[in-house]
């Protein structure tokens, strides 16, 4: 047949990966003096063969025949599934080998049932639910970025326990980059980079890639990895990529690949809120069955900002201490736990000063520094007046007496101002937002 005369052309002028991946999955259908009609597995094959191939088999077919028929590509029939002859009921396509997922260990707990939704992971959970679920409402590529600690890999992991209990048949992979890279190493090494390729762009309908900022300066597997995700994004498969460093920050990394990778959906996961904190403290506590009052919450809450897994060693000191000393937690054991976890509030008391935080709240309020130090006592003026002494004490180490005169009072007025405010944000998301909102202001001033 004329088809089986130019795959042996093919074979010649092109590398064998490369033939064996896209030439030899075609099949003829049908061969006319005017028209050779060969198929592709789908419609994204297709539009590959096309793209790349098309003008390389009319060459051919001008130098077998001097009046070639057209070449005509369409998407092969569905052959009718068949069972896995080991008894387990799986469907699997005829020809097709059986399927051999790479799915890295997972934690059990890691799941979306445990994870904790607040405003600074919302759209990260989402995006990642919908995928799991097949719903392209936010796409079918996602770049998720964040600090250590705050539930990437929850998140990532969550997607593959409910893509293993919801649709089984999935063709997934899950693995870090550095597992990726040495995979791909030990492959180059035995000669079988055809496998390799064909198991991530012929087989996966789901690729979770966990850490891709270390790649940074490894180009030929980034170059290999591109070429894996050209063609997945292109056939509309789900694909999720993790980072510890934005993308527009991840240095030695080429940027054909920059862009390829954040082609979809990019969004981060932020440091919990206070409310995301303490609904994270109040689970883990309740989970590890250790008693916590409402006033524990909240002090655990304040002070153990930033990463999960500082809230994780704190609830997991505490138990300890607590089932060592036979008592359930109090105040002083809190507080005792905390003591070892705060290194970065004693850090930042370092850094600010009084009069930087009076200057942040008078910008933020909109009052002046005048107003703060009149003896009005309009809401507008002592509310902010109030705040500004709450961080002070909280921040830096003034003594009360200090605080005062930085706002033209005396020492029982701040105290007055601090157990207020310390009030207020037990009790009212509006004022421990605005905390929290000054409190990351004050973070960038340093």
């Amino acid at each position: 047949m004329l088809w089986e005369t130019v795959k042996q052309t093919l074979s010649s002028a092109l590398p064998a990966s490369e033939y064996s991946l896209w030439i030899t999955p075609i099949t003829c259908v049908r061969e006319t003096k005017q028209v050779l009609e060969i198929a592709c597995p789908d419609r994204f094959f297709c539009a590959w063969v096309r793209d790349r191939y098309l003008k390389l088999i009319e060459a051919s077919l001008s130098s077998l025949t001097g009046s070639p028929p057209a070449v005509s590509l369409t998407v092969a029939a569905t052959p009718a599934p068949q069972q896995e002859a080991n008894g387990s009921g799986q469907l699997r396509l005829p020809g097709m080998s059986k399927f051999k997922a790479t799915v890295r260990s997972l934690h059990p707990g890691y799941t979306f049932e445990q994870f904790m939704v607040g405003q600074s992971n919302l759209m990260a959970r989402a995006a990642c639910r919908a995928i799991a679920d097949a719903d392209l409402s936010f796409g079918s590529s996602l770049f998720l970025t964040s600090g250590t600690g705050l539930g990437k890999s929850h998140l990532t992991q969550a997607v593959v326990h409910q893509v293993m209990r919801s649709a089984p048949q999935t063709r997934l992979h899950y693995l870090t980059a550095q597992q990726f890279s040495a995979e791909m190493v030990k492959c180059i090494r035995e000669n079988s980079m055809e496998q390799f390729s064909g198991k991530f762009i012929q087989g996966c309908d789901l690729l979770l890639i966990e850490d891709v900022h270390t790649l940074s300066g490894k180009t030929k597997t980034q170059e290999e990895l591109n070429n894996i995700l050209d063609y997945l994004i292109k056939a509309g498969k789900r694909v999720i990529l993790t980072s510890a460093v934005a993308p527009r920050a991840l240095k030695g990394v080429d940027e054909d690949f920059r862009s390829r990778m954040t082609s979809g959906l990019v969004t981060d996961i932020k440091a919990p809120e206070y409310s995301t904190r303490a609904a994270i403290i109040r689970s883990k506590a309740g989970a590890a069955s250790l008693p916590l009052g409402d006033e524990h919450i909240h002090l655990l809450a304040e002070h153990l900002q930033g990463d999960i897994r500082r809230i994780e060693s704190a609830l997991l000191g505490l138990r300890a201490k607590a089932s060592l000393c036979n008592i359930q937690p109090d105040t002083d054991m809190v507080r005792e736990v905390l003591e070892g976890l705060v290194s970065i509030e004693q850090e930042k008391s370092k850094r600010l000063s009084g009069e930087s935080i009076r200057e942040v709240v008078s910008s933020q309020f909109r009052v002046s520094v005048d107003e703060l130090l009149s003896r009005s006592r309009k809401q507008t003026v002592s509310f902010p007046r109030q705040i500004g002494m709450y961080l002070t004490r909280k921040y830096t180490e003034e003594s009360l007496s200090s605080i005062g005169s930085l706002y033209n009072r005396d020492h029982s007025t701040v105290l007055y101002a601090i157990k207020t405010v310390s009030r207020d944000i037990a009790q009212k998301s509006s004022v421990r937002q605005q905390v929290e909102m000054l409190t990351d202001k004050l973070g960038g001033e340093q």
